[in-house]
């Protein structure tokens, strides 16, 4: 049905942009010859997800670049920026922790997330893509050597010092060589050479033991056993200068699986394997996995990638060295991520594709009852109180019935807020006023928790924006659990509770009711001061400091008058400042 269209497209690079009936970006790409890439959608032989693709374009567009780099880029910024349905690649990844080794006064040893390495002057070892693994060894590098453990350092004596895991540095005048001998060992730790932390376990397990603690001994024999273990699964490749990223990747029935080397200071330090589903060719998934893997991530000195991937591109995209190794240890290295990525794949294939048939089956139950004809974007939405004031909300997002966990998002409510039906109305404009202005992707169903006047109040808040998108409730039953589906007809559909759907259904509605109820008990355990401050709307953390630091006690806050607040805080955010603690009195 393109044919005239298609006729039209240069044999140029460029970005391309497919959309659905309803004009929505459901697929960016890009291409070295735009029109070979185009014609090969709708004359080849697609299959998989492909094909699920190629029946939902109703349209498509294309920009023209000079140059394949430019292409990959705009392709990038199109993705972010439209965040399309096809393109999961770039939203569902998360982030690794590292450990870090701060370059303070007195050095700090911590786990951290969403690095930087341009704000970041601190000395960063990773990526760990085991958490548990960097926790374990912070918390043992701790044990073993008397660092600072606070982030700020104290007026007096905490309790790391008495227990000897602490040398006092808030008052004590710590000795430079000492300091210097661990940072010393630490690092060559952390960079692979583990002859120095092994020595010390093995003296500290002896000591315990003559001392008859051999509660203690063996905790340190098991941390002797752990990084012996981790060192024997570490493959030497060659100096230890060498730290570089490896990847490769293994092809079969439209899916790829990635496997992904870590290699710091000439060892195997960690890897990271991924399975997607294809959509489009082998190539552009790959590059396009890469960028968003980057886009989290640390970038090496040096990337080394198959044979098939256009390293120049890479090269000028990163500014780093990328290349495909042709021999030596290198080239082993690549057949065994190949080997590996085949081994996962295999393994994992099985249970993919029934968990897939399941999903499948599932959503295409659900538009069927509610009689929709498309159906993949999910958002729910639940409320979290404290005895019936004092509101937040958050919301969850699935799609294909998998949660895409960064788009979830948190919401404080207006504190005039006393019942659900408020509260439901204020996230639901707030969420999709948004959505209107930021031309945000929309979702296909809208599921509240509740019954009929949860379902009422959010269709009336979709109305009043121009917003055609079906709102379903999820009833619970006298135990809590879900019961019925109520459609926006408010009609009742019961369900099976052995089906796949309402397997799936009650999944979503736990995680956004855990989601929300997260939330509050987050907020309460910053501490109490910080806490109440947190439940007003338009206090962030900065207001928080500048609040606390001007008058010293919510108490003077509280009695401030609105002139007085002002000069803190927006006319706005003093007026919910002085309601809120008016209703609390009145809750109290």
């Amino acid at each position: 049905m393109f044919k005239d269209k298609l006729a039209l497209v240069p044999e140029l690079p460029g970005s391309y942009q497919m959309k659905d009936i309803n004009n929505n970006i459901i697929y960016v790409g890009k291409a070295k010859n735009l029109k070979r890439r185009l014609k090969s959608y709708f004359t080849g032989r697609v299959t998989g997800k492909t094909k699920k693709l190629v029946s939902d374009i109703h349209d498509f567009e294309y920009i023209v670049t000079s140059s394949e780099l430019e292409s990959l880029i705009l392709e990038i910024t199109l993705i972010k920026k439209y965040n399309p349905k096809y393109n999961i690649l770039l939203k569902d990844d998360k982030s690794y922790p590292y450990i870090e080794f701060t370059k303070d006064k007195y050095p700090l040893l911590r786990v951290v997330r969403n690095v930087s390495l341009k704000k970041n002057k601190n000395n960063l070892y990773g990526p760990f893509p085991n958490v548990g693994s960097a926790r374990r060894t912070v918390y043992m590098l701790n044990r073993l050597y008397p660092l600072r453990k606070c982030e700020t350092l104290k007026k007096d004596y905490c309790l790391y010092y008495h227990i000897g895991e602490c040398l006092g540095y808030c008052k004590n005048k710590v000795d430079q060589e000492k300091l210097i001998l661990m940072v010393k060992e630490i690092t060559s730790f952390l960079n692979g050479d583990a002859t120095d932390i092994l020595k010390k376990l093995t003296e500290e397990m002896n000591k315990a033991s003559s001392l008859m603690n051999f509660e203690k001994a063996l905790e340190y024999k098991q941390m002797i056993d752990d990084i012996k273990i981790t060192l024997k699964d570490q493959k030497i490749v060659l100096n230890k200068d060498i730290s570089l990223d490896l990847f490769n990747y293994y092809e079969h029935d439209n899916y790829l699986a990635i496997q992904v080397f870590f290699i710091r200071s000439g060892t195997l330090f960690e890897r990271h394997q991924k399975i997607i589903e294809l959509v489009g060719n082998i190539e552009e998934t790959f590059l396009e996995y890469l960028i968003n893997f980057y886009d989290k991530q640390l970038l090496p000195k040096e990337i080394l990638v198959p044979g098939n991937i256009d390293t120049n591109i890479l090269n000028e995209y990163f500014h780093i060295k990328v290349r495909t190794p042709q021999k030596g240890d290198f080239k082993k290295l690549m057949d065994l991520a190949y080997e590996n990525a085949k081994i996962y794949l295999e393994n994992k294939e099985k249970s993919i594709n029934n968990d897939k048939e399941k999903r499948e089956m599932a959503l295409e139950e659900l538009a069927n009852l509610l009689n929709i004809k498309s159906l993949s974007r999910i958002e729910a939405f639940d409320n979290s109180h404290l005895f019936g004031t004092f509101y937040v909300s958050g919301m969850v997002v699935f799609e294909n019935f998998l949660p895409l966990k960064n788009e979830y998002r948190k919401y404080k409510i207006d504190v005039n807020t006393k019942d659900d039906l408020k509260a439901m109305e204020e996230v639901i404009y707030r969420r999709y006023q948004r959505v209107l202005v930021e031309k945000l992707t929309k979702p296909d169903l809208i599921i509240v928790d509740g019954g009929k006047n949860q379902i009422k109040v959010a269709k009336d808040i979709l109305n009043s924006l121009g917003l055609d998108i079906m709102v379903i409730g999820l009833a619970k039953n006298d135990h809590h659990k879900t019961s019925v589906i109520i459609n926006q007809d408010l009609e009742e559909i019961e369900l099976p509770r052995t089906s796949n759907l309402f397997l799936f259904l009650s999944n979503i509605q736990e995680e956004v009711h855990n989601y929300a109820i997260n939330y509050h008990r987050q907020i309460k355990s910053k501490g109490t001061l910080a806490s109440v401050l947190e439940m007003i709307p338009g206090i962030g953390v900065k207001r928080q400091k500048e609040l606390l630091k001007a008058f010293h006690s919510l108490k003077k806050i509280q009695e401030a008058s609105l002139e007085e607040l002002q000069k803190y805080v927006p006319l706005e955010v003093a007026l919910n400042i002085q309601e809120y603690f008016k209703n609390k009195e009145e809750n109290l």
